[in-house]
């Protein structure tokens, strides 16, 4: 065994280690697609009537997906939709005046989708995710002020799982939904809460 040989043994596992340790990094900054659970999702929508009361209003039955990448936020993004159909205020009668004609006419428009453009991390947790509603048929920019609350495995399904909170305020004037505006508000106040469980891992 020729000297050179000796030396080539004796770094060759440090050079596989070193190796190692670079790569590894960029295998836990893969970006996970996460699908939502409509089961433990609530977006809630407050406004002011006549001054006197805040009702709120329940979009249940919501579906899509989440690309979270902890380590690069900015590649990650959000998809949702919501069904009329889903639309609850807790007061039927209501909901049928919500879903009428007068606001967001639900049979001509059966639902509203929301899907980001970007994702900006402001530290803590803490996320800026802007992008683009498309309600009542008129599509306008809405910036979400979002912050993660846990993401790992579930005790229960040991799945990954990842769990946010989420506000925004909107003017509902700016996709035609007018009626009563001002003695019932203009601007309309969402609190949403969703958790969605590992699907993939994105390309």
């Amino acid at each position: 065994m020729t000297h050179g040989d000796s030396m080539t043994q004796r770094f060759a596992p440090a050079a596989l280690l070193a190796a190692a340790v670079l790569a590894a990094p960029a295998a836990s900054a893969e970006a996970v697609k996460y699908r939502i659970d409509p089961s433990h999702t609530v977006v809630l929508a407050t406004w002011n009537h006549f001054g006197y009361s805040n009702p709120s209003a329940n979009f249940g039955g919501v579906s899509g997906t989440i690309v979270y990448d902890a380590e690069a936020p900015e590649n990650s993004s959000v998809e949702v939709v919501l069904p009329m159909s889903g639309l609850d205020s807790f007061v039927p009668k209501l909901d049928e005046h919500l879903r009428s004609p007068d606001f967001f006419d639900a049979e001509k428009y059966p639902q509203a989708t929301f899907r980001s453009t970007a994702v900006k991390a402001l530290g803590d947790g803490r996320f800026q995710v802007e992008g683009v509603l498309d309600l009542h048929g008129v599509q306008k920019p809405v910036v979400l002020d979002a912050k993660l609350n846990k993401a790992a495995p579930h005790p229960m399904s040991k799945k990954p799982v990842v769990g946010f909170d989420a506000t925004a305020t909107l003017k509902r004037s700016d996709f035609g939904i007018d009626r009563y505006v001002p003695m019932v508000g203009d601007e309309i106040s969402l609190r949403i809460t969703t958790e969605a469980g590992a699907e993939a891992a994105t390309e």
